[in-house]
């Protein structure tokens, strides 16, 4: 392994870990490197490609490019904690190899986190189906209650799109003994228990790229399990009895479940909104069409505005 680096501290350090990455790399790193806010370092490992990812790489020559270069797989773990170790900044922003970031991205990111309005600081994003070049928006929320609270059932944060301070990052960093397909949940679920403030900006200024062959479709399976590891985990470090984990259940079993948990999220955290509650609660209700939909969506009405309204 051996790594090429040249450049003075700089305030941010974008990882960028990269595997069979040859036909999308080159536009993550340009859009990197066409950021508004240029003091910044683009740590790139390069992790034993069998393709021509390597060459893309080394035909970029930019002194803010640092690249590691390794002989094996060691996989995006691992790839991540080694450019983690590396990352000089006040800041590390994270970006995958087959995402594009926009202009505005550090230069947003990073003033937030410099007016300490947040620890933690994602974005939404554009999601570009690479078969059909079809685009859309992401559905996300963006205070930190609700951030925070919704890890209970799904992972809140785009990583590609989280820039966050290093210190954070170092402490706690990615674990691969314990999660294989979900490690970037994880790693906010740890950090959001541990009590540091998420945000996410409106602005668009990710573009996050679907494609068959990408890890998160290949997986797909392990991610569900990985993903119900992670819910119970957290859980867990917020004091929460695990059981409570949201799955379906009869209304009459339901009730009291999901009432518990709200009331138990509303109490960590109090700034919750009703819509956060109602998707934590519709995770309780059977999917169905037809005439028990408006059903449904009454008594999620109901549930939400009584817990609302009650005392933590």
């Amino acid at each position: 392994m051996s790594t090429q680096a040249a450049m003075t501290t700089p305030l941010v350090s974008v990882i960028m870990p990269a595997f069979k990455s040859e036909k999308y790399i080159g536009q993550a790193i340009e859009s990197i490197l066409a950021q508004t806010h240029t003091h910044l370092e683009l740590l790139i490992f390069e992790d034993g490609s069998p393709d021509q990812t390597r060459s893309v790489i080394n035909r970029y020559t930019d002194p803010r490019i640092i690249k590691v270069l390794s002989d094996q797989n060691h996989g995006v773990v691992y790839a991540r904690n080694a450019l983690i170790d590396l990352a000089k900044g006040k800041y590390i922003a994270l970006m995958d190899a087959d995402d594009i970031a926009d202009p505005m991205r550090l230069e947003a990111q990073l003033r937030v986190l410099e007016n300490n309005e947040c620890d933690v600081c994602g974005s939404a994003q554009w999601v570009l189906d690479d078969a059909t070049q079809r685009i859309k928006k992401s559905k996300d929320k963006f205070t930190d209650a609700d951030l925070r609270a919704l890890l209970s059932i799904y992972c809140t944060l785009c990583n590609s799109a989280v820039t966050a301070r290093t210190e954070l990052f170092k402490c706690f960093k990615y674990d691969a003994s314990i999660m294989r397909t979900s490690e970037d949940y994880y790693l906010w679920a740890q950090l959001a228990a541990s009590g540091y403030r998420f945000k996410n900006l409106k602005k668009r200024l990710l573009t996050y790229r679907q494609y068959p062959t990408q890890a998160s479709a290949i997986h797909s399976e392990d991610l569900k399990f990985s993903t119900a590891e992670v819910q119970i985990r957290y859980l867990t470090l917020l004091g929460i009895d695990s059981q409570l984990r949201p799955k379906p259940l009869p209304w009459h079993k339901r009730l009291g479940s999901a009432i518990r948990l709200l009331r138990h999220l509303k109490r960590c955290f109090p700034e919750i909104s009703r819509k956060a509650c109602a998707e934590i609660y519709a995770r309780f209700q059977y999917r169905r069409c037809g005439l028990w939909t408006p059903l449904t969506r009454l008594e999620r009405l109901v549930i939400t505005l009584w817990v609302a309204l009650s005392k933590a």
